[in-house]
């Protein structure tokens, strides 16, 4: 108790002289501002000392659509937020043209910047998704070089084969036959991490067997990503500081979150150490972890690599296809569609593998279902896994539709809004039209669509190592799913509750009854 009002008071004492210096900073930035006059001057009505903090608390339910009704009304598709009435701003774009200065044209300008690795460093440590400048460099080129090989694509082709046919096909087979209802959402994350940590850590978590309890690793990763995301909504970093330096309330519960995560990693990485030198250095494995310790590098390093990987694998794919699973229950022509493509994809299988569902999926089938690949950028397009991204500026500049970005401002490109922006993708733009991504009529020849137009995968140079092989999984686990079963939701649901943390996820997950495919 006594610890809880100290941290009160503590808070409120800052949060006093914070704004007391904001104002000795506005009226002396007032004098001395140099800044060119070409900013945006889009967005929530700001007030000195407080800025926009009537708006963001009256909008903090519903922040993405407040975001995308703002820049749908701004003729450059920018807004300028000043959360507080003084201190760095945030720029928020759903303008392709800035996308690609932010993420490519003027990179090195625009690191993740401390303030925002900081949010995330207590999880992330050093991995490659928190680090900006050489590190970053460095890990980059370690991991592209591991994941363009043949052989980790195959063995990511092979791992899905054994986790869709030996477990989630039997567990739908069950919930088919005993009518249970499942939470699909949830089926599809346990999938995931199995999957994901069988080709980042060569080890087996075992949890998509519903009669296990869910390992503690789960947990810790749940707690640890949630909590860490949350950080960002405070509205003064030093209250999360607080908290965390006096070790009280969530932030409490992150550290011991983050301690189960990097504990039990860290046991796995010592374990394939032992093991790699039992073998002398020899192959034990195909997974990521044993291609990194092969190659020499330092443990703490790989540690946050593997932990960065596991993180962005475990949860991005599983909502991409929560999403397409719910939009293919109100659109059944277009899941009609998907079943005939994989029939057809398949077609030079014996006709009795492909009604009994056992055809075998390889790459190159996965290659060729371009409608069911439509299908899914068409639900990113409206539900990215990842609805917004963040850069600092590391110098001022003015972006190309002159909105003007001082020094250390934050600068956030936004999925979200810009898939539902009227210019970038017309009229119909809030509803799920999977031809769209199609050249012509024929529904072959997909369009070239700008990543900066879709940045889901991110663009530039730190576009997603992994965006292939989240196609493969998808695309592997769609397909085998409709092939043999109906996915019918118990609940009606004009419009689910679109949740964004690390990585979005559909709020009460996605109810589901099965029925085996007639």
């Amino acid at each position: 108790m006594f610890i809880t009002t100290l941290s009160i008071l503590w808070s409120l004492t800052l949060l006093l002289l914070y704004f007391l210096f904001s104002i000795i900073q506005q009226s002396y930035a007032l004098k001395s501002s140099k800044k060119p006059s070409l900013f945006s001057s889009y967005g929530p009505p700001s007030y000195p000392i407080i800025g926009c903090l009537i708006s963001f608390y009256k909008n903090q339910h519903r922040l993405l659509d407040w975001y995308t009704d703002m820049l749908s009304t701004s003729p450059s598709q920018t807004i300028v937020i000043q959360r507080l009435g003084v201190g760095r701003r945030i720029i928020v774009t759903a303008n392709p043209a800035n996308v690609e200065y932010i993420l490519k044209t003027n990179f090195s300008n625009f690191p993740k910047g401390k303030p925002l690795t900081e949010l995330l460093g207590d999880l992330f440590g050093c991995g490659i998704f928190n680090v900006d400048g050489e590190l970053w460099s460095t890990q980059r080129k370690l991991a592209s070089h591991e994941f363009s090989t043949r052989s980790l694509r195959e063995f990511v082709v092979k791992t899905l084969e054994e986790e869709v046919e030996q477990r989630l096909v039997p567990l739908l087979e069950e919930a088919a036959e005993s009518r249970r209802v499942l939470d699909m959402q949830d089926v599809l994350k346990r999938f995931s991490f199995d999957t994901v940590c069988k080709v980042s850590l060569g080890t087996d978590p075992f949890c998509l067997d519903l009669s296990r309890p869910v390992p503690p690793l789960v947990k810790a990763f749940d707690c640890a990503s949630e909590i860490s995301a949350r950080r960002a909504t405070a509205p003064l970093y030093v209250i999360w500081k607080l908290k965390r330096a006096l070790v009280v309330g969530s932030e409490s519960k992150l550290k011991d979150a983050i301690k189960v995560v990097h504990d039990s990693v860290q046991e796995i990485v010592d374990n394939k150490r032992k093991i790699l030198e039992e073998n002398e250095g020899k192959s034990c494995g195909s997974d990521l972890l044993s291609r990194l310790l092969l190659a020499g590098h330092d443990e703490k390093v790989v540690r946050d690599m593997v932990i960065s990987f596991i993180l962005a694998g475990r949860d991005t794919t599983p909502s991409a296809m929560t999403w397409l699973f719910w939009l293919l229950s109100k659109h059944p022509s277009v899941q009609h569609k998907i079943v005939n493509e994989v029939a057809e994809v398949l077609n030079n299988n014996t006709s009795s593998s492909i009604e009994s569902g056992t055809a075998a999926l390889g790459f190159e089938e996965l290659q060729e279902m371009k409608y069911l690949k439509a299908c899914l950028c068409e639900s990113m397009r409206l539900y990215p896994p990842v609805p917004w991204d963040s850069k600092h500026a590391e110098a001022g500049t003015v972006l190309p539709d002159g909105t003007w970005v001082g020094k250390g401002d934050r600068v956030t490109y936004f999925p979200y809004g810009m898939g539902r922006m009227e210019e970038l993708w017309g009229k119909d733009r809030f509803e799920f039209k999977p031809d769209r991504w199609f050249s012509d009529d024929s529904g072959r020849v997909m369009k070239m669509v700008s990543p900066y137009k879709f940045p889901v995968f991110q663009a530039g140079p730190r576009v997603c190592l992994g965006k292939e092989m989240a196609f493969i999984q998808m695309k592997y686990v769609i397909a085998s799913v409709l092939r043999r079963f109906e996915i019918k939701p118990v609940h009606e649901m004009d419009k689910p509750v679109f949740v964004p943390l690390l990585t979005a996820h559909m709020a009460g997950g996605l109810k589901v009854l099965v029925q085996k495919r007639s």
